[in-house]
Order: C-alpha cells, then sequence, then structure tokens
C-alpha cells in the first residue's frame, strides 16, 4: 500500500496542527540528549558502568521488578545524587517525588541523607554538608488518574520552570491503570496510558529532565504452563506492549537466592539488568542494600 496517497483523518489532522510530537521527533529529540553525554548519576560507579554514566536527561526510563527488589531504594538514591554538581554526576537541583499507592518512605530517606558521606566518598565532605538535601525532595501523592494528570500539567512543570526539580519520579506508573481499568476497559486505558506516556516525554524534553517510572511485574507463562520471561526470569513488566513503546530505557530489579555482608550489615541479592536502551548493551550488575544505598558487589564479597 502507498502510504502518501492514504488520507489523515480530521482527528490527526488537528494534532499536525497543533504541533503534536511524533515518535520521530520524540525519538530525535531523545537521541540528541544521548548524544550530548549528559548524565544523571546513580551515585555507584559499578552501576554508573552499566549505564554508562547513569540515567539519560532526556526519555522516560523503566525500573521494574517485584516488591522488595530495591526499586524505590535506587529511586530515592537518585532523588539525593540530583543535587550534586555536574563533575559529581548531579544537576544541581532537586527531585519531585510522585506516589500513586505507597506512603513516602521518609524515614529511609533520612537514613540515606545521613549516610551520604559514606556513600558518596569521591565527593568532599564540605559540599555535602552543604547540601539542603531534604528540602529539595518534592513529594507528591495522586490516589487516581485525574489527580495524577492534575499534578503533571500543573505542579511539576512549575517546579521544573523554576528550575527547583530537575528529576521526576514516578512510584509506580500501574498501580493507577490497574486498578481504575478492568480488562474489558483494554482500549479506554491505552488511550488514558499514551496520554500519560506523552506528558512524561514533553516534560523530560522540554525542561531537559530524566523521568524515572517505577513498574510492577505481571507473570508470564506459555500454553505449556512454563514459565517465560527476560533474562531468565518468570515475570515480565506491567501494562504490555503499549506502554514498553514508550520506554526509550527499561531496567529490571531482581532478588537472588543469597545473602552477601559486610561489616555488620547483611542484604539479600539483587542484579540489576538493561532489558534495552539505544545506547546500552543487554547486561546486568549484582547489587546489595546496604545503610548508605544500593551498591554493586564483587565476587569477593558473595556469601552462598
Amino acid at each position: 500500500m502507498d502510504w502518501k496517497h492514504l488520507e489523515m483523518s480530521p482527528k490527526i489532522r488537528a494534532g499536525v496542527r497543533r504541533g503534536e510530537s511524533r515518535a520521530l521527533q520524540l525519538l530525535r529529540g531523545e537521541c540528541r540528549r544521548l548524544e550530548s553525554g549528559l548524565r544523571l548519576s546513580v551515585g555507584c560507579p559499578v552501576l554508573d558502568e552499566l549505564l554508562r554514566g547513569g540515567l539519560p536527561v532526556g526519555g522516560v526510563t523503566e525500573l521494574s521488578g517485584e516488591s522488595g527488589a530495591g526499586k524505590t531504594q535506587l529511586a530515592l538514591q537518585l532523588c539525593l545524587s540530583v543535587l550534586y554538581p555536574p563533575q559529581y554526576g548531579g544537576l544541581n537541583s532537586g527531585a519531585v517525588y510522585i506516589c500513586t499507592e505507597d506512603s513516602f518512605p521518609i524515614r529511609r530517606l533520612q537514613q540515606l541523607i545521613r549516610e551520604q558521606s559514606e556513600l558518596r566518598s569521591d565527593v568532599p565532605s564540605s559540599l555535602i554538608s552543604g547540601l539542603r538535601f531534604s528540602d529539595h525532595v518534592y513529594i507528591e501523592h495522586a490516589a487516581d488518574l485525574d489527580s495524577l494528570q492534575v499534578c503533571l500539567s500543573r505542579r511539576v512543570p512549575l517546579l521544573l520552570a523554576r528550575g527547583l526539580v530537575q528529576l521526576l519520579v514516578v512510584d509506580s506508573v500501574a498501580a493507577l491503570f490497574r486498578c481504575e481499568f478492568q480488562a474489558a476497559d483494554w482500549l479506554e486505558r491505552t488511550k488514558q496510558l499514551l496520554s500519560f506516556s506523552s506528558t512524561l516525554h514533553h516534560l523530560s524534553l522540554e525542561f531537559t529532565t530524566p523521568v524515572l517510572c517505577i513498574n510492577q511485574v505481571t507473570d508470564v507463562f506459555d500454553s505449556s504452563g512454563d514459565s517465560l520471561g527476560p533474562l531468565s526470569s518468570n515475570v515480565s513488566p506491567a501494562l504490555g506492549l503499549a506502554w514498553a513503546n514508550q520506554v526509550m530505557v527499561r531496567l529490571m530489579m531482581r532478588r537472588l537466592h543469597m545473602t552477601v555482608a559486610r561489616g555488620d550489615q547483611c542484604s539479600v541479592l539483587r542484579r540489576l539488568e538493561v532489558m534495552f536502551a539505544p545506547h546500552l548493551a543487554r547486561d546486568g550488575r549484582n547489587v546489595a542494600v546496604w545503610r548508605e544505598g544500593v551498591q554493586g558487589v564483587s565476587d569477593t564479597q558473595m556469601d552462598t
């Protein structure tokens, strides 16, 4: 079929007149930011190596995994990392954290703040002590899709435009879409999901801001009953193909059946894996969650 002879519907023509971004335009915008090399550091050399410097500033990064995998831990760590100057992997700004299901883990954030000198040994202690971390993490709660849309269309753009934040975290993206729609409502859910992702892309590209969306997972089975999934896992990120096509970088965290010890601390071993990204190889690193945050684990630290 010759696409040049296809006539656009009135709705599509109206969208073009309004200047709505096409997928190719979004991709080009994201690629320009990838080429710029600007990243938000995770605050761990091992994970920054995996991600080639950290989260890209243009586009949506998804972090999926089962409950307890460490997704929120990593998101909180990024909320503090963004405050550092660019020479230390930060963006000299704050973060806005939107909670859609659980209450914000304020005690854990305070603990991470107290342990910043331990985590970020590459940063002068005088610089760390001068950063007012808790004053620059803005917390929003969205109990339904309407309140989420209001947050993303009004309050978040205001914080970004004033330069108060340069990191947007949504925890989690699947919660509201799973609870507000039944299986028969898939068409409406897809429309709402695409509208939501379009808003995220617009904010990220207009304000050169990394967007991190935490996602739940769903079990995957084939017709024989055997589990299938990415990288030998039996789970897959929630929300299906419609959402997957809106994500530029997809990461997954998994809990492993091992523990690691360090001093007086013990942690369940996790693995952070790159599922897909235009600039990253499909790879992974073992990590642990310590008092000071999420860090890579070497083979010598493993305790089987």
